[in-house]
């Protein structure tokens, strides 16, 4: 009998956005699954992220954005990791606004969570988007 591989995700806040509850709270709820949470922490630049990436091997990125950045940063993001050939999944939670997230699917963001998102949503949005 093999066991499912542990879904490694490595989680920031990119850029100058300090708001950190929510994702300290989205990272125990994945720990709580079982997935192996590598949190980066406030003010990450898409470099140190893709670094992280890279180096922790992850199956994931999750971005936390409270600062209506997310039509600039998610799209950087993306492009970093096209440009670091990493074919990973990238996860946005927090403030987006309805209108923004077809706009950010288009883009190549694999799911978009908002506040209050349930445990259980959150962590199957991360399973789907890495089994995709």
């Amino acid at each position: 009998m093999s066991a499912e591989p542990v879904i490694r995700i490595v989680l920031a806040k990119l850029g100058l956005d300090g708001h950190d509850r929510g994702i300290k709270v989205v990272a125990r709820i994945l720990r709580d699954a079982g997935m192996e949470v590598i949190y980066l922490g406030l003010r990450q630049t898409t470099a140190s992220i893709i670094a992280a990436a890279e180096e922790e091997d992850a199956d994931a990125i999750g971005l936390s954005m409270h600062n209506a950045g997310h039509l600039a940063l998610a799209p950087a993001m993306l492009a970093a990791l096209d440009e670091a050939d990493l074919d990973i999944p990238l996860i946005i939670g927090g403030i987006v606004p309805d209108q923004d997230v077809p706009i950010l699917e288009a883009a190549g963001v694999a799911a978009i969570l908002g506040p209050g998102a349930p445990a259980e949503e959150v962590v199957a949005a991360v399973r789907n988007a890495v089994s995709a």
